[in-house]
């Protein structure tokens, strides 16, 4: 693998890291969660590239809107998807995957089910407001045929799951229970936080026609969320039973990557909360240090929209059983990035100590969980030859690659930096291991590799960091 780096291979090393170094810190941190950890978790999440500078864009990411993320903030984001994704179609063959436009221009689209908003170009409007030979009657039909031709916009990711029954009901030979799964980046208007209607850019109206009166007003303040939504159709009678269910394995799910899993909570939604068309629903929550908020929402809404989706056609809903009623519909929809933020904030732990001059220090980690951890590995040098120890450093750093496993080219760092530094910097971005080249590397093939969780060091051979690594995130995923 690496012999022509190393002039003699040793035999294999023991290596004690386990997966249960992380979990044997759950449960405890070492400071109050108070509002100054939530301002010691911002900075740091800009210090360390997570998500861009600038108290607007930090701003959008607590709301829980998408901002602009940096390297591991993207990375992380990728993470918490897939793991997301996994968790709804990997647990059960009935799940599909689909994915459909955020708008439809569609005539057989009732407005009533996608919203009232509609997308149209600026000079497009003007254009017929400036019809001056018309009536008021011919400019408000004007109107009404003009937003007609118009493209709608959908709200939430129900719609597209709605449309793909029929023929995935079929698909499944008439047979529940069955689901549908989609995750989608919504451009949406904002108020106070919570996503109104989606919109596609700056230069678009967003329209509305009310008591024949065209409204047409500019969306100025807009937000991008990542939604995740599920939709489990099953029969009526188990519909209740779903519900908790889902709500079983969602707060599970979450919980499943916590360092203090009683963060996470979950409650039914109170009548006055409910949309019109739920009859239960069940919210999962996150305590964070200004206040609890929604992750995700679940909702027991019945037949009625597939009912209108479908125009009451209750011949295309018949089971192959001869159930004659409709399928009702259980609903998940998450905050990806109200999600990712919630991790964040539940994996920072602050550790107070005192160096030798009694001088008091703070240590910062992020103890993410090993799935969801932006970077596993960070690759230093030590002392030695530089050029032949990034040689080393960048043929494992193109192995671990291909292993689709994340490293740090700690390596390339243009000006030395002491290695106490760099290990806080790392704790800081979430790395789980630190693993340094040394002199030592090229003489005996062994390399120093460091822990997050237990700042423990330990010695390896070179030619097992990769499958250390992948039997150490393989232990974490089965837990």
């Amino acid at each position: 693998m690496f012999s022509h780096f190393v002039k003699s291979a040793l035999p294999r090393c023991e290596f004690t890291f386990t997966y249960t170094a992380w979990q044997h810190t759950r449960g405890w941190c070492g400071a109050s969660t108070n509002l100054d950890q939530a301002r010691t978790l911002l900075q740091l999440i800009v210090d360390r590239g997570f998500i861009s500078p600038g108290h607007a864009n930090v701003e959008l990411f607590k709301r829980g809107t998408t901002c602009s993320y940096g390297p591991l903030g993207s990375e992380l984001r990728e993470n918490v998807l897939h793991q997301w994704w996994r968790s709804m179609t990997g647990s059960r063959q009935q799940v599909f995957e689909i994915n459909t436009p955020s708008s439809s221009g569609s005539p057989d689209i009732v407005a009533g089910r996608w919203g009232h908003l509609r997308i149209v170009e600026p000079d497009d409007v003007r254009n017929v407001l400036n019809e001056t030979e018309l009536s008021r009657e011919q400019l408000v039909h004007s109107v009404r045929m003009f937003l007609q031709r118009s493209p709608l916009l959908r709200t939430n990711l129900i719609q597209g799951a709605l449309e793909q029954f029929v023929p995935l009901f079929e698909l499944v030979n008439r047979k529940l229970p069955f689901g549908i799964a989609e995750t989608e980046g919504q451009t949406c208007q904002t108020l106070n936080g919570e996503c109104l209607a989606p919109v596609y850019t700056e230069k678009k109206f967003a329209v509305r026609a009310t008591a024949g009166v065209a409204i047409v007003k500019m969306l100025k303040r807009k937000a991008e969320v990542t939604h995740g939504s599920l939709v489990w159709f099953c029969s009526p009678r188990t519909s209740s039973q779903w519900l908790d269910h889902w709500a079983r394995q969602r707060l599970k799910w979450w919980r499943k990557f916590a360092l203090v899993p009683s963060d996470f909570s979950s409650s039914d939604v109170s009548q006055d909360e409910l949309e019109e068309v739920a009859s239960r629903g069940v919210k999962i929550y996150y305590k964070f240090p200004w206040g609890q908020e929604a992750l995700e929402v679940l909702s027991s809404r019945g037949d009625c929209e597939l009912l209108q989706m479908h125009k009451g056609v209750r011949s295309k809903f018949q089971s192959r059983d001869g159930q004659k009623s409709v399928a009702h519909i259980v609903s998940i929809t998450g905050n990806i990035d109200r999600g990712l933020l919630a991790f964040l904030s539940n994996s920072l732990q602050l550790h107070n100590r005192e160096d030798i001059k009694q001088k008091l220090h703070q240590r910062k980690v992020l103890k993410l969980h090993p799935l969801l951890a932006p970077v596993k590995v960070a690759l230093g040098i030590g002392r030695g030859a530089t050029m032949e120890l990034r040689q080393v450093c960048e043929g494992l750093w193109q192995e671990l690659k291909e292993a689709k496993i994340s490293a740090w080219p700690g390596y390339l760092e243009t000006s030395p930096v002491p290695m106490e530094q760099l290990n806080s910097k790392y704790d800081e971005m979430g790395v789980l291991f630190t693993a340094v080249i040394s002199e030592n590397t090229l003489e005996s093939g062994l390399l120093q590799v460091r822990s997050r969780d237990t700042t423990i060091k330990e010695t390896m051979h070179i030619s097992e960091l990769n499958n250390f690594l992948s039997r150490y995130i393989s232990a974490a995923d089965n837990m």
